[in-house]
């Protein structure tokens, strides 16, 4: 740790000027005495960045209320303050980036913690290398096993899960297929190509995780009524449900994706998990771009456009239904014989984050309005009203218990003002008092939460203040 701070500190001197690194030059407690910081102090942070520490201090001036400028200090710099082991290996960055409370590196969660910080790598060079690094370590983890959903930087260690079965490589914490894991690694790479121009990572072993994902992508339209993958967790929990020896339910092969498990790591019910289907059809789109345009290989970026084409057009005809009450809307699980569920799911992907996550060229706008309005009624049987608050909930952790990242999604994908400001006062409502985002909280108890560490929540929290700071700065100022 104190090699990879030394060599953090020493970047961040050499490319923005700064001469020392003094307390003073960061914001270490709120300008309201009653709201003190509760960020780790500088010596103990894992990352320093001098541009997110200049955005927390000039987004912090245009927020009123003082206890939503707390915690946007607490949260927003939270994957930085408590989650990363950058260093540089065989003269390359490598970025290792838990969780949280849960000491693993997950493909999905480790893009969406740092994504948030994406436009401003071209102001901080220590963040750049920050982001080269997680794409270089999201490459050795793709070519590891393209099926796992989370790792261990350490090879030696040895996972909880060693009785699932198949038993976990060594660097691999748990072996969930999930569409969006391999999506989310797409996502960071484009997101990086594009913002910074730059292609150095875009190498040899980056080009051979690409191919690989696209490969077991394929692989997983099981068009031959085959896979590979199985997974049975021997110490069963009674979500994580992969039936017919480990392979799920059937499907009928119509151009669709099978995905196990669902973000929220809850296995599927229907194999065609729909919002991490329309994530591949976008995410497939990219790669042809950096295949066409980076790497001049015609032949497999149109192999990819091919592809994101065929599970688009296989979303239109499978998971767009009537709904007896609102119209057109998605399904969020199918299984190509006519089967559906209408559900979400509070993580990312999910039909309500669509807008979020991707461009809405790849997306029936109707449907989706109609599919959110659905969601966000009592007629969706995990929408969840209490004493505390209300939201969307699912399985994973029981009845009645709400996520934050739902009504975080809520708020950034609604075009209502006072919706936005309804959603922030709920996550405002249900901290308890700890100043940080949970994974879920009871709706009549915000005491009862689950995970007092979640670093993906917690920066989502301070990327949605910062949407509203870069586009309805108003509205921060009225809370």
């Amino acid at each position: 740790m104190t090699t990879r701070r030394k060599f953090i500190k020493q970047t961040i001197i050499g490319t923005t000027g700064v001469a020392t690194l003094s307390c003073s030059a960061f914001t270490m407690a709120s300008s309201t005495s009653s709201f003190t910081s509760n960020r780790p102090p500088l010596a103990d942070r894992t990352f320093i960045s001098q541009a997110v520490e200049n955005t927390i201090k000039t987004v912090k001036k245009g927020i009123k209320n003082p206890e939503l400028s707390w915690l946007f200090e607490n949260c927003f710099p939270n994957t930085l303050d408590t989650t990363v082991d950058f260093e540089v290996i065989n003269n390359k960055p490598d970025t290792f980036v838990i969780t949280g409370d849960i000491d693993a590196m997950w493909l999905r969660d480790s893009t969406a913690q740092v994504w948030p910080y994406l436009p401003l790598v071209n102001q901080d060079e220590a963040l750049k290398k920050l982001f080269k690094g997680l794409i270089n370590r999201q490459t050795k983890c793709i070519l590891l096993d393209p099926y796992a959903n989370a790792f261990y930087k350490d090879l030696t260690r040895e996972t909880k899960w060693k009785d699932d079965r198949p038993t976990p490589i060594p660097g691999v914490h748990e072996r969930k297929w999930e569409i969006d894991s391999l999506c989310y690694a797409v996502r960071l790479s484009y997101g990086y190509y594009k913002e910074t121009g730059d292609t150095s990572v875009l190498d040899a072993n980056w080009d051979k995780a690409m191919r690989l994902a696209v490969k077991t992508l394929r692989t997983e339209q099981r068009k031959n009524g085959e896979t590979p993958y199985y997974f049975e967790r021997v110490r069963r929990n009674k979500n994580i449900i992969t039936p017919f020896s480990g392979k799920g339910r059937p499907i009928k092969p119509v151009g669709l994706i099978c995905s196990a498990f669902r973000p929220s790591d809850d296995g599927t019910m229907y194999p065609f998990l729909i919002p991490s289907n329309l994530f591949a059809v976008e995410s497939l789109a990219q790669l042809s771009e950096i295949y066409k345009d980076v790497f001049r290989d015609k032949a497999f970026s149109e192999a990819c456009q091919s592809f994101s084409n065929e599970v688009l057009n296989a979303i239109n005809k499978y998971a767009i239904s009537e709904h007896l009450n609102y119209g057109k809307v998605y399904a969020f699980e199918v299984d190509g014989f006519g089967n559906k569920a209408f559900i979400d799911d509070p993580n990312i992907p999910s039909l309500i984050a669509m807008k979020y996550l991707m461009s809405e060229r790849y997306y029936d706008l109707e449907a989706y309005k109609n599919t959110r309005a659905y969601l966000l009624s009592d007629d969706n049987p995990y929408y969840f009203k209490g004493k505390a608050g209300e939201g969307q909930g699912g399985p994973h952790a029981g009845l009645d218990t709400i996520w934050p990242m739902g009504i975080i999604l809520r708020a950034m994908t609604s075009d209502s003002d006072s919706e936005i400001v309804w959603c922030v006062k709920q996550l405002m409502n249900t901290h308890d008092g700890k100043g940080f985002m949970h994974e879920t909280f009871h709706k009549d108890d915000a005491s009862k939460f689950s995970r007092s560490w979640f670093a993906w929540a917690n920066t989502l929290f301070g990327e949605l203040i910062l949407k509203l700071y870069n586009e309805k700065p108003e509205l921060l100022k009225s809370i």
